[in-house]
């Protein structure tokens, strides 16, 4: 290994280490993720062992190229997720999930335990785990006057939102990275992932089911939560199944036209668009201005995008140097090829640091291969995707769901730990059992 190969990995270590501990640090991660990929690719253009062979008038052109294709692979994946949180931010401002809160009216405690984890469970797979958990707080905060009964709910939404996302090639950017590198179908991952995922939330949710007795309090104010737009309810209707079908499309629409995702994506954005401000024509500008998409695009989370720039392109810089490679060989001779226990090392490393530098890492790790379990829709890439998912739950600061959750119900990472992390890793490990059913028993 070169003395620059080793500073690029040591960058890598130090940035890593500086976003695992964001909450310590109180700095954001896009802005370490940035500087990451500004030292990574700098340094990899002073090594000469880079650019053997090439005449060196030609350094600059070659080096220029190998860092514009991998910023050409990483586009895909910030367009797609720009694309996605647009629209979903679009039918929230336009009032679309309202109904959301009329499926949940029920006196009982736990069957409201069990209609927002199934409620959950379903919108994560279709929308992300994040933008799902903030709807589904938002709305038990009117259902749930008791804060202890509250942060029960809590937690459970955080476990739904992310066993949710993990069969879904949209749910989660984990999937999405791995759907979008063509590692993994939709068909595959919804046919194999489902059921252990829908076992990873069933478990927890019925141990917590325990620690709710009786009926919900009569305070809670459900139209509290009504999102009024300025539409009529029929336009409402329109806004969400434009959005929200139009996300569900979009794996039909690649497997059709063999297109991006990205593509399919902006399609969506494209006709939602044009409906709403079709909507909104002759709504006086000062009333529907906020909820047009030419505003709503300005407010969509930037730093988010600059961070899955930033570590993106620090990760392909690592696979360009072959430590990624070398890594996966590494880790291949010590766990013997066991694919259950990689990455199921995975996504517990995914509950205390992000998962999807992880799995960045993996997709440098392992080249996809014509047969076997690291081939598209392989066991390795489908445990990826649901262990990097579903093992974010274990911890509150495991995932972005977690993290939101945690800020807007002030729920402390020792409660967490004490009370939800062990059942979380049972639900976790129950998962992982069904698909090791899956497939060596049924044969799938």
């Amino acid at each position: 290994m070169s003395t620059i190969t080793l500073a690029i990995v040591i960058v890598f270590v130090i940035g890593y280490l500086c976003i695992a501990l964001e909450t310590v640090t109180k700095v954001n991660k896009a802005a370490v993720a940035l500087l990451m990929l500004v030292a990574t690719w700098t340094l990899y253009m002073f090594d000469p062992g880079n650019f053997i062979g090439v005449e060196p008038g030609g350094v600059a052109a070659a080096a220029g190229s190998v860092i514009e294709g991998h910023l050409g692979s990483t586009a895909t994946t910030l367009f797609f997720l720009m694309g996605a949180m647009t629209i979903v931010e679009t039918v929230d401002q336009n009032g679309g999930f309202n109904f959301v809160r009329d499926l949940l009216k029920t006196k009982s405690k736990r069957a409201l335990l069990w209609r927002i984890t199934i409620l959950t469970f379903f919108l994560s797979a279709i929308l992300d785990n994040m933008t799902t958990a903030i709807v589904m707080v938002m709305i038990l905060r009117k259902l749930i006057d008791d804060h202890k009964d509250r942060l029960i709910y809590a937690s459970l939404i955080i476990i739904a939102a992310n066993s949710g996302g993990a069969f879904s090639p949209i749910g989660d950017v984990t999937t999405i990275m791995l759907w979008n590198k063509g590692l993994i179908t939709a068909a595959g991952v919804i046919k194999e992932l489902f059921l252990p995922s829908v076992v990873s939330i069933v478990v927890p949710a019925y141990i917590l089911s325990f620690s709710l007795k009786g009926n919900v309090g009569a305070g809670a104010d459900l139209g509290a939560g009504t999102v009024d737009s300025g539409l009529t309810d029929g336009q409402r209707k329109a806004v969400f199944w434009l959005g929200v079908g139009g996300l569900i499309f979009v794996p039909i629409f690649k497997s059709i036209t063999h297109v991006p995702p990205f593509v399919g994506i902006l399609l969506v954005l494209g006709v939602l668009w044009l409906a709403t401000e079709l909507f909104y024509r002759n709504t006086p500008e000062q009333g529907g201005t906020q909820k047009r998409i030419t505003s709503i695009i300005s407010r969509i989370d930037m730093s988010t995008i600059l961070f899955f720039l930033g570590i993106l392109m620090a990760v392909g810089c690592l696979q360009q140097i072959g430590v990624l490679a070398s890594v996966g060989r590494g880790l291949d001779t010590v766990f013997e090829g066991n694919h259950y226990l990689v990455t199921g090392i995975i996504g517990v490393l995914s509950s205390i640091i992000d998962n999807v530098p992880l799995v960045a890492g993996c997709m440098g790790m392992y080249p996809m291969a014509e047969v076997g379990d690291m081939a598209q829709d392989g066991i390795f890439w489908q445990l990826l995707a649901y262990c990097a998912g579903v093992g974010g739950s274990m911890l509150i600061i495991g995932s972005a769901a977690g993290v939101v959750v945690m800020g807007l119900e002030k729920i402390t990472f020792g409660w967490y730990m004490k009370r939800i992390t062990w059942i979380a890793f049972v639900g976790y490990l129950a998962g992982i059992v069904v698909y090791w059913l899956e497939k060596s028993v049924i044969g799938l």
